[in-house]
């Protein structure tokens, strides 16, 4: 029998965690016959809830490669609308008495912990929302254009966001929410912009960030004029007047198209302007300045809503 991937355990040599992660992810995606059997924590330091130990998002994300979602919205989402397994769920003895049923119907194959609640809350190191965790590898990254180009290959005229320093993890989230439930087929983000799959921006989005995709361009100028090379309109949303009335815009007469959006203040920069087909605004009160991002990019993919 051949070697599986090493684990941090069962291997001394340097190596890098973000690596360990994805294999260690791909050995739980292995145990499908295993029975669910919840697994009860009674301290704070058990090891097999390291990931959930006072970790920042960020730190769990560079040094684990892993995320946390939490909620029960969110959880169902990730376990029946998402791409992402969980390693493993973190419940308390309630959330488990109101989730059980529908966990052993889902089939999850992962670990499930559970803890008092004040177990939980000195593990975490935040408020837990009704006591539901649950820890997912990361997704390896994703070329912009080759999921544009996915796209492009499933529907005619498909509608993606692209975000352009939005570093507010609220809005991100709503812009993935709207995203979710408004037909946005994909969302593209900037190097700058804030990770959606940070806790509070999947909170803020209930779940559109673990079931919209997205992908993280490393240089906004090349996807920009890669988009437009595969066929996509790129629509800026600019307050100016000298922009076109997105009433003005027939959803059936464009065809793919790209909803450009930049940070509340600032907006958009020239750069990226100036790879715009069309600078479109809304129409609004002459006395304010803008609207909130998030509620501007569902504006704009609810009036490009294809039926």
């Amino acid at each position: 029998m051949g070697k599986g991937p090493s684990l941090p355990w069962m291997d001394r040599r340097p190596t890098d965690p973000r690596a360990v992660g994805r294999a260690h992810c791909r050995m739980r995606r292995l145990c499908l016959d295993r029975a669910m059997q919840p697994l009860r924590i009674e301290h704070f330091d058990d090891p097999r809830i390291a990931d959930y130990q006072n970790l920042k998002d960020a730190q769990l994300a560079s040094r684990r490669d892993r995320f946390i979602v939490e909620g029960r919205g969110n959880l169902l989402v990730l376990l029946e609308r998402s791409p992402w397994p969980p390693e493993s769920l973190l419940l308390s003895e309630r959330a488990w008495g109101s989730l059980s049923d529908r966990l052993e119907a889902l089939s999850i194959d992962c670990p499930v912990y559970l803890a008092e609640r004040s177990v939980l809350d000195e593990i975490v190191g935040f408020p837990i929302h009704r006591g539901v965790l649950a820890c997912c590898c990361r997704p390896e990254p994703v070329d912009p254009l080759g999921l544009a180009a996915t796209l492009l290959a499933k529907e005619v005229a498909p509608r993606i966001v692209i975000l352009e320093g939005l570093t507010n993890h609220d809005n991100v989230g709503g812009v993935f929410r709207n995203a979710m439930g408004l037909s946005g087929r994909a969302v593209m983000l900037c190097p700058r912009t804030a990770d959606p799959l940070y806790r509070k921006a999947i909170r803020t989005s209930m779940g559109g960030s673990l079931v919209v995709p997205f992908a993280r361009a490393l240089d906004m100028d090349s996807m920009l004029a890669g988009l437009s090379a595969l066929g996509f309109s790129i629509l800026a949303l600019d307050p100016a007047e000298s922009g076109v009335d997105l009433a003005e815009l027939s959803p059936e007469v464009i065809g793919p198209a790209a909803i450009l959006l930049g940070t509340e203040g600032e907006g958009l920069t020239q750069n990226a302007l100036a790879h715009a087909d069309r600078r479109v605004r809304i129409d609004m009160d002459p006395q304010v300045d803008s609207l909130n991002v998030s509620v501007a990019s569902a504006i704009a993919l609810h009036r490009l809503r294809l039926p």
